[in-house]
């Protein structure tokens, strides 16, 4: 289906319902066009606060204009909104419940082929799900990521939107529907094994679930969009049905969406869970889909991974 960006859709929407709300502003830590929202700052100069290089500085100003009523979206790569800013983000956004959404670039190996490791993020969803009271929305496409925007702005309270490069493959048809803290069964072929994918892989999982089809395997393939809240309930009924599984991600293994399915897995259904992301190394720079493959991330790796956790 092509390639679009998962940037432009999200300030698209951004846009829309800012034309509706004049409470919706931009903070950004020089990063407007990075987010693709030069289209926002030309319709609304007055609405756009650029504070620089200073994420921290960000973050304290979108608090601020919370605290006033205004409804502030802070932009930058995600992981120097997650951890340049983290302790502003916990202190003064979680903390206390501010209504401020939080967008970061450059999620996963996907999202860093430009800048390289420094500049690709694979920790961010992990520290932002430690903290009491983030949500956390990671969409499978640009698709799903003008549908997220807009869920989001609905939620009262801190939210992260993961978004990636700019290039990520489309999956779903344009007008698929979103729903905040919800799973979806995007493929069911059969319950021999579950597939939970998170993120800008799920065009991996797709081919993977269908490769397993040729080979006699019937697998269920889960789009597990919102991290946090995560759907537990409806989790735990997909690893019953089931009763073994895949969890990809492109993200570190450690706190992100595999460690979420674990977790419900140990407490409603325990039951053999295999886990592909990155297993606590730092990737090269390169190619996206080259470093994906690289790292555990390619189409046979999920394949094999769903036999393993069949054969176990």
């Amino acid at each position: 289906m092509g390639v679009k960006s998962t940037r432009e859709a999200t300030m698209k929407a951004i846009l829309e319902l800012a034309r509706e709300d004049e409470k919706i502003i931009i903070v950004s830590p020089d990063a407007v066009a990075a987010a693709r929202a030069v289209p926002f700052q030309k319709e609304f100069p007055d609405r756009v606060i650029e504070v620089g290089i200073a994420e921290q500085d960000a973050v304290d100003v979108a608090a601020g204009l919370a605290t006033t009523g205004m409804k502030p979206i802070v932009v930058s790569y995600a992981g120097f909104l997650t951890m340049r800013a983290c302790e502003m983000i916990r202190t003064f956004i979680a903390y206390p419940g501010l209504n401020v959404k939080l967008i970061g670039l450059n999620g996963g190996m996907l999202g860093g082929e430009r800048e390289g490791v420094t500049h690709q993020f694979y920790e961010d969803v992990g520290i932002l799900r430690s903290m009491p009271g983030v949500k956390i929305i990671t969409p499978a496409d640009a698709g799903q990521a003008y549908q997220a925007a807009k869920a989001m702005m609905e939620i009262d309270g801190p939210v992260y939107l993961r978004l990636g490069s700019g290039r990520e493959p489309e999956v779903f048809p344009e007008d698929t529907p979103f729903a905040f803290g919800k799973i979806r069964e995007v493929v069911h072929n059969g319950d021999d094994v579950a597939v939970f994918a998170s993120g800008f892989i799920m065009n991996r999982a797709i081919e993977a679930v269908e490769q397993l089809k040729n080979e006699g395997i019937n697998a269920t393939l889960v789009d597990v969009s919102t991290v946090k809240p995560l759907d537990s309930k409806a989790v735990a009924a997909v690893l019953e049905r089931c009763n073994c599984a895949v969890a990809v991600e492109d993200h570190n293994i450690y706190g992100g969406m595999s460690s979420a399915i674990c977790e419900v897995a140990c407490h409603f259904h325990p039951c053999k869970v295999r886990r592909l992301g990155l297993r606590d190394v730092y990737p090269r720079s390169g190619v996206a889909a080259e470093l994906l493959d690289a790292y555990g991330l390619a189409v046979q790796d999920i394949v094999d991974a769903a036999k393993d956790a069949m054969s176990k």
